[in-house]
């Protein structure tokens, strides 16, 4: 075999497709350097999402397909992760100190949402991201309790609330404001308001990614804080079964009008293990998210089983992510946290923050 060149390493780079990335790795302009020396080859990548798990096993395929293709000795890979801003809604002011905010949402309540929400932070947390959580579901704010972070929010200038700290991730809700039993009998501008105001006087400290929890329905409420909420992208979380889908689509389409990218759906709930004979059953049906990825182009993020160490784990605010990090169920949501971030890291950028910005002064 001849010894490699770099026109035969950039080729192998170009054969491997990104798992996360849905693209060659030259494609996706992840290549930042390739050194070769005799057998020696040497390789630089620049990931556009968190990878703190996934960078050594991504390190170990790419040198033995090295090693075997181009009869490269020992290549070094060299990878990192860069996480950037990344373009929102046209006319919506992005926000000071976060990056990208990932809305979730689902068309009816009841199909795990919030769970998909805190333990999609916390998975972006674990991978290397700085993650936060914006509890935007006022009338049943539930975040409080599944991250187990109570109390008022600090202000250290009267005018700006500190967020709540917990298990690294930054969050805030109206559960942080008002009793847990306290119902919120508030009309539509009056939520809409508490929102914005949670949103932008919030001190977030270098967001990576903001998780924003919206409330369930497709109704004026939730189509005005997609208006006003600068969401880089949305993920859909149903169940299997036919009601849940047809609430989900309803929420897709949702976000199509507001000209919100959907990075993909989470099919929750998917399958049901006994816990005492392990015995596995569709009991919502089966193969439902799977179809309205087919139907609407996008993609399945990941399936989660119906267990009950989710549950207890949100219920007594120590969710399965940080609760049991190497559980099957965590490398799941891990998985699907790479997933969502690997589909914001091929979105365009957002070069707002270059530009100086013109103030017009009479002198």
């Amino acid at each position: 075999m001849p010894p490699p060149t770099k026109e035969t390493v950039e080729a192998v780079l170009a054969s491997y497709v990104d798992p996360y990335l849905g693209s060659d790795l030259v494609s996706a302009k992840a290549v930042r350097g390739i050194t070769v020396d005799g057998g020696k080859v040497s390789v630089d990548l620049e990931l556009g999402f968190p990878s703190r798990t996934y960078a050594a096993p991504l390190a170990e395929a790419l040198a033995r397909a090295l090693g075997e293709q181009t009869g490269a000795t020992d290549p070094e890979i060299h990878i990192r992760s860069v996480i950037t801003a990344h373009a929102v809604q046209k006319g919506v002011q992005a926000l000071p100190n976060v990056k990208n905010v990932i809305a979730v949402a689902s068309g009816k309540g009841g199909v795990g949402k919030s769970t998909v929400a805190v333990n999609l932070a916390l998975a972006l947390q674990a991978e290397g991201a700085q993650a936060g959580l914006l509890d935007a579901d006022v009338y049943g704010p539930s975040q409080p309790r599944m991250l187990g972070a109570h109390g008022r929010p600090e202000s250290t200038d009267g005018k700006s609330m500190e967020p709540k700290m917990s298990y690294g991730v930054q969050c805030i809700s109206i559960g942080h404001m008002v009793d847990e039993e306290t119902p919120m009998i508030w009309r539509g501008p009056m939520a809409t308001g508490a929102l914005e105001q949670m949103l932008r006087e919030t001190r977030w400290r270098d967001v990576d990614y903001l998780v924003i929890d919206l409330p369930p329905g497709t109704g004026d409420i939730q189509l005005t804080l997609c208006q006003k909420i600068p969401v880089t992208g949305a993920v859909i979380v149903t169940t299997p079964q036919d009601i849940a889908l047809l609430d989900a689509r309803k929420a897709l389409k949702m976000f199509e009008k507001v000209q919100v990218p959907v990075l993909g759906v989470v099919e929750n709930m998917s399958t049901h293990i006994c816990s005492n004979c392990g015995h596995e059953e569709h009991i919502f049906g089966e193969g439902g998210g799977a179809s309205m990825a087919r139907q609407y182009n996008i993609d399945l993020l990941g399936s989660l089983p119906l267990d009950i160490r989710i549950r207890e784990g949100v219920d007594n605010g120590r969710p399965t992510v940080a609760l049991e990090p190497q559980s099957k169920v965590a490398l799941e949501f891990r998985d699907i946290a790479r997933r969502v971030a690997g589909k914001i890291a091929l979105r365009g950028r957002d070069y707002s923050a270059r530009f100086p910005k013109i103030v017009i002064q009479n002198t």
